[in-house]
């Protein structure tokens, strides 16, 4: 099966999980911040559920991420200085919360005690074919390590700048870019093979 790693992008952008954030980001930042724990959790409870599928790969694990996510961020709400960056705080934490669920995943299949599953779509106007694609992509990225699996995620799924990429996940620039090529080196040479 020859696929191309760039379809395989647009597929995972144009297909959503289930949980949306209501609204565009800019109408988002535009609002008012909230004020308590509950709000903050109806507001960003969406936009973390849709970086954590992503990120993992995973419908069945976006719970137990969100409410992983929103415990640190109660937690260290006061360590938050400046209000309006609230929306990036939130997804840092997200990555740092995927990556530690994405080591434990990996030692659970180098043990025997978890396996690869498919990635499991059930959207509307997705085709069987765009499901199966997106599917063996995870199943891929599941094989690549878990810090490249997430710059790649975060450049190419999630379409977040480079900078931002480095930002999110604790580390230089050169380094994020490293783990970008290294990890679309892997997916071309796997779905080229195929």
């Amino acid at each position: 099966m020859m696929l191309s790693v760039n379809l395989a992008i647009q597929i995972a952008v144009t297909v959503p999980p289930k949980l949306q954030l209501v609204g565009t980001a800019q109408e988002v930042e535009e609002e008012s911040l909230p004020t308590t724990d509950a709000a903050l959790y109806r507001r960003y409870a969406p936009y973390v559920a849709r970086i954590g599928f992503r990120l993992l790969g995973r419908e069945d694990e976006v719970d137990d991420l969100i409410q992983d996510v929103f415990l640190v961020a109660f937690k260290q709400r006061d360590q938050l200085r400046d209000p309006k960056a609230l929306k990036g705080w939130l997804a840092t934490i997200t990555v740092r919360t995927a990556r530690r669920k994405l080591r434990v995943r990996r030692m659970r299949m180098m043990v025997g005690l978890d396996s690869p599953q498919a990635l499991s779509l059930t959207q509307p106007g997705a085709s069987p074919e765009q499901e199966a694609m997106l599917g063996h992509i995870y199943a891929l990225l599941d094989q690549v390590g878990v810090e490249r699996r997430l710059a790649w995620t975060l450049r190419h799924v999630e379409g977040e700048r480079l900078d931002r990429v480095a930002e999110r996940c604790g580390c230089s620039l050169a380094t994020v870019k490293r783990r970008i090529a290294a990890a679309e080196a892997f997916l071309n040479a796997e779905l080229n093979d195929d």
